[in-house]
């Protein structure tokens, strides 16, 4: 259900919207905002309750939807389009710079688009944008762009393709043949969805992790048993067969607990915690805790806190 805020920000574009275009079409005006007609009618009658200042004091807007076209009047001082913050116009940018880089453009003229949406927008912002050209977006794989432009090829040809995949648990390059269902962006790196023959099930392959791809002369077959991955909470759901590893963090470590998914957090005295999260393979939480140093320790398996403080004793001798 759509919150009061969320209907005001949708009435503060919506009215300025059909007042720049003197009469816009209702099916149309309902498309564009991706709502139902009903909705779109809700929402006009709500605006049909407003009341401004200007031109006169405590002035309705005046508007009609009848025959299938809406047109509004008596609404100037909202009829202009809501401007960006500058926190908004830098979040923006980075984020297109980001497209342009990473993802590429699939069609022909998407670079261009994307590059004079960025011109625009720099324009308008003008210093207040100027921050966002100091942050970069740095791309593992270099060719990680012309990847996804062979996947999407792959994808709109419905051929399947075989890859080199490199998985860093196992330190192991991988052949497989892939499906592809959809290419997708999840916390600021490109994956491509498919399924994969070898695994006989749907994974995730990281593009920067992508070592080689050739799109074969067979067509995909994407079981009707496959399900795309819900990615709405993030690329990682625990299992309980998963191993469960309690680590005590110091003040400094505390970032850990908001980037990982914790099962349990403990607040403790002096500001460390505790946390306990699932994984199916501890090598990644080794290579954390080594890289904490003091600033976290491995409580529970007593085993890989064995590990990790051998790996440490071994590490340190090489520096006498």
């Amino acid at each position: 259900m759509i919150t009061s805020a969320e209907r005001l920000r949708r009435l503060l574009a919506l009215v300025p919207y059909v007042a720049a275009r003197h009469v816009v079409g209702l099916a149309e005006t309902a498309a564009t905002f991706g709502m139902t007609e009903r909705e779109l009618i809700d929402d006009l009658n709500l605006a049909w309750c407003v009341e401004l200042r200007a031109p006169e004091p405590y002035c309705p807007i005046d508007l009609s939807y009848e025959d299938g076209e809406i047109s509004i009047s008596q609404a100037e001082s909202i009829a202009r389009p809501l401007r960006l913050a500058a926190d908004e116009a830098s979040a923006l940018l980075v984020a297109l710079r980001m497209l342009a880089d990473a993802a590429g453009g699939t069609k022909p003229g998407d670079d261009d688009a994307v590059a004079r949406l960025i011109a625009k927008i720099e324009s308008a912002a003008g210093a207040a944008g100027a921050a966002s050209s100091q942050v970069s977006v740095q791309i593992e794989n270099p060719n990680a762009r012309g990847m996804a432009v062979t996947l999407s090829g792959a994808l709109n040809a419905g051929k399947r393709v075989h890859l080199r995949y490199y998985v860093p648990s196992r330190d192991e390059a991988t052949e497989r043949d892939v499906d592809p269902m959809r290419l997708l962006v999840v916390e600021g790196r490109t994956y491509l969805e498919g399924w994969c023959r070898r695994a006989e099930g749907v994974r995730l392959f990281r593009l920067d992790r992508v070592l080689s791809v050739d799109v074969l002369d067979v067509p995909a077959e994407v079981p009707e048993k496959a399900e795309p991955v819900d990615v709405d909470a993030g690329l990682f759901t625990a299992s309980p067969s998963d191993v469960l590893v309690e680590l005590e963090l110091g003040p400094a470590a505390r970032w850990v607990a908001e980037s990982y998914p914790c099962e349990t957090v403990t607040e403790l005295a002096d500001g460390r915690m505790r946390i306990g999260l699932r994984t199916p393979d501890t090598a990644w939480v080794r290579r954390l805790a080594l890289r904490l140093g003091e600033d976290a320790r491995v409580v529970s398996p007593a085993g890989l806190g064995d590990e990790v403080r051998s790996t440490a004793t071994a590490t340190l001798a090489h520096y006498q």
